[in-house]
């Protein structure tokens, strides 16, 4: 299974999860739902800045020239748009047929304007922690290069002392 997709399948879960739990808080607890919707979008952004960091981190460990970078972009790109036709087509099967509280959205609703805020909502974040990742690396790098520059000096300094 290639990495695009099994990161799409997991997001897929994640927000497949996150709605049947909103549609849980809704149902239980309907002054509650403002609340269980912003915890719901908040738990996917999560996922997908940490792994997309997690991401960011792995490639800047693997290139160490920023030229060399793998092209994260599109591979976050295809995981949020399987993400969002994913999970908006399960959730939209769920809703329809057996669970209440899930949003009762036409299913072309569902397929356009949901698929796109869940593509949205899984590539920013995601290409958002891959920036951190790698800009993290790369701080480690430059001091690690800064502290051999400065070993190389120390030592020629003392031979040509000596």
């Amino acid at each position: 299974m290639s990495s695009w997709l099994l990161r799409g399948v997991v997001m897929s879960i994640v927000h497949i999860a996150a709605r049947i739990v909103l549609g849980v808080v809704v149902i239980n607890a309907p002054l509650s739902s403002p609340v269980g919707r912003w915890l719901s979008i908040i738990a996917v952004v999560l996922v997908a800045v940490i792994w997309g960091g997690l991401d960011g981190i792995r490639d800047a460990r693997a290139h160490p020239d920023p030229d060399d970078y793998e092209d994260l972009t599109i591979r976050w790109l295809k995981v949020g748009v399987f993400a969002g036709v994913v999970s908006c087509l399960v959730c939209w099967i769920l809703g329809t047929f057996w669970l209440n509280g899930l949003g009762q959205a036409a299913f072309w609703i569902e397929m356009t304007a949901g698929v796109s805020f869940i593509t949205l909502i899984v590539y920013l974040p995601a290409f958002f922690g891959v920036s951190l990742g790698r800009m993290f690396v790369r701080r480690d790098q430059r001091k690690a290069e800064r502290a051999a520059d400065e070993a190389a000096e120390a030592q020629t300094q003392q031979l040509a002392t000596a």
